[in-house]
């Protein structure tokens, strides 16, 4: 429980409207003004903070440091509070006492701080998601030797299943002559393979691989460290590591939320997490655009600019931010910091690329080469639609030597016209949009019209919609739905697994699964339709309509326009009681 203790006589610092919108100091309808016509004053740099109001309890109102009268007190306007906002939140807070009170005294206690309470809950999710993963690195015994219990398809039986657990083999990381990109092996079809990774990504693998070698080899002459499997201690150097990018992926989320921290409780606890954290490896880069998007948000656009390119070296998608850090730099006039930003970015993304690229060319364009070869994804919305129409597809009798070069050409026109409707959404609205709206936009329309939506691609949105659109009702929804998937994926699998092998179906057939991916997919377009309503009309956004303009946007938070695509319309003033 977390003790809020209450004093006597203490001034009530705001009010809750019929909507249950926390009232700041200042009031709604004065920001709500200053966020449709906002001045030049706004420009102004944050102060920095210093002593016993530093990280994590930094509070800003409209970009600067709120003054209080007890400096040991945050007022309910220095930071939101859900359980005033929120049914859910205030629901579960009877567990520990209720609400928050209307003259409550915030930030007092000595250790838990919001940010260190939703790190806890996050290490404890993330034990739950390695508990869900832990039937598959099972061990048996052979006519003594070990063996990785895989029988009976328990992968798929037990939900359990991990890329981590076969890459180990299959990239060749059990022997400890290879090298990713330098060591090539053919496959049963006659084709010469390497790596299939981004670098970053790549030398993680190879490092957990021979740090787990290294572990069973001092276990067994030691004969008192634990040890199992290499392929099992592989798995749970890896899963250590990744919770830790996770970990840093939701305190740098924290920080950037700034007077919203309990809203990031949603990522900490989310059933994707459990689901999908120690799938494969995508947590490295989640951790490395959200740290990214927290330097943006304290204006350090170079170091921003770099963590970008350092997630785009272990998955693409980092690389999607800069769109919509350039476009709001061109819309607010601040080209300079968004050009800074995407040189830093490509600079650090060329440095980690080079020596692979320049030593073992073969090997570093596998990545890229196999990402050209493969076909529509069975989580795509193209192959549910080929299911479900009988359709053939754009590239129908292809061998897996060719590209589908038509499906390959309908993906890339598609994504760049989402991003032309974005860019123009960012140029045309009333205000300027937040930040992490147009990212949560941008990779949410790579995701649903690209030709692959692996299951752990959904952890890349969760941060930014907890940025994006705080409403914990939907997101909670989204990312049950979302976690569901996973459950007749791996049954379809099974039903597969079984038929190959002449064995009792007791899967399930394709269209359930087919019918959850489209049911998330209506799901994630639903959540984009309620950003893009909260950018026409920002009176309904939340993190606006609590009084701040862009927590996320650093230089562009509280800046005016210079460039729009036509002029920005006043906003209604919000109904006080």
């Amino acid at each position: 429980m977390i003790p809020w203790r209450r004093f006597a006589g203490a001034r009530s610092a705001g009010r809750v409207s019929r909507r249950g919108v926390l009232l700041g100091v200042d009031g709604v309808a004065r920001t709500i003004r200053r966020v449709a016509t906002p001045s030049e004053k706004q420009e102004t740099e944050p102060a920095e903070l210093t002593g016993a109001h530093d990280d994590p309890d930094d509070q800003f109102v409209d970009g600067r440091r709120h003054e209080s009268a007890d400096l040991d007190t945050l007022t309910p306007a220095d930071r939101v509070v859900p359980t005033w906002t929120e049914s859910i939140a205030r629901q579960t807070s009877k567990i520990i006492g209720g609400p928050l009170g209307r003259h409550a005294v915030i930030g007092r206690h000595w250790f838990w701080t919001p940010l260190r309470v939703v790190l806890l809950i996050a290490t404890i999710t993330l034990m739950c998601g390695w508990f869900f993963k832990a039937p598959c690195i099972q061990q048996y015994n052979d006519n003594g030797t070990l063996q990785l219990d895989w029988r009976a398809n328990r992968q798929y039986v037990a939900f359990c299943y991990s890329d981590i657990v076969p890459l180990y083999g299959a990239e060749q990381l059990d022997r400890s002559s290879t090298f990713p990109y330098e060591t090539s092996w053919v496959s049963s079809d006659g084709q010469t393979h390497y790596m299939e990774y981004p670098v970053i990504t790549g030398l993680f693998q190879w490092v957990n691989a021979t740090i787990a070698r290294g572990w069973v080899g001092l276990a067994d002459s030691s004969h008192i460290l634990p040890t199992g499997l290499p392929v099992v201690v592989y798995f749970d150097i890896s899963a250590l590591l990744l919770a830790l990018a996770w970990l840093i992926t939701v305190w740098a989320t924290t920080r950037t939320s700034r007077r919203r921290p309990w809203d990031v409780v949603l990522m900490a606890a989310s059933p994707l997490v459990i689901v999908q954290a120690f799938t494969n490896f995508d947590a490295l880069a989640t951790a490395a655009a959200a740290t990214a998007l927290f330097a943006w948000s304290r204006r350090k656009p170079v170091l921003a600019g770099a963590l970008v390119g350092v997630g785009a070296a272990a998955k693409l998608y980092p690389a999607f931010l800069l769109l919509p850090i350039l476009l709001l730099c061109w819309r607010a006039g601040k080209m300079r910091q968004g050009w800074k930003a995407t040189g830093a970015a490509v600079l650090a993304w060329a440095v980690i690329n080079a020596p692979i690229a320049i030593q073992f060319p073969a090997g570093w364009w596998e990545f890229f080469k196999l990402n050209t070869l493969r076909g529509a994804d069975s989580d795509s919305l193209y192959n549910a639609i080929s299911y479900f129409t009988g359709w053939s597809g754009f590239d129908p009798n292809i061998s897996a030597t060719q590209a589908p070069t038509v499906l390959n050409a309908v993906t890339t026109a598609l994504f760049v016209l989402a991003c032309a409707v974005i860019a123009w959404i960012a140029l045309s609205a009333p205000r300027r949009p937040r930040l992490a709206q147009l990212c949560f936009l941008v990779v949410a329309a790579f995701l649903l019209v690209n030709k692959v939506w692996s299951p752990q691609y959904s952890l890349w949105l969760i941060p930014l919609a907890v940025l994006a659109v705080p409403r914990w009702k939907l997101l909670l929804t989204w990312m049950f739905l979302d976690a569901l998937v996973w459950f007749p994926r791996l049954a379809f699998f099974l039903e597969q697994n079984l038929l190959q092998q002449h064995l009792d179906d007791r899967g399930l057939p394709e269209g359930w699964f087919l019918g959850a991916v489209i049911i998330r997919d209506l799901a994630v377009l639903g959540l984009c339709a309620l950003v893009v309503r909260d950018i026409y009309r920002p009176s309904a956004d939340l993190v606006r309509l609590a009084g701040d303009d862009d927590p996320a946007g650093g230089f562009l938070d509280g800046a005016p326009d210079r460039f729009t695509l036509r002029a920005p319309r006043h906003l209604p003033r919000p109904a006080q009681v």
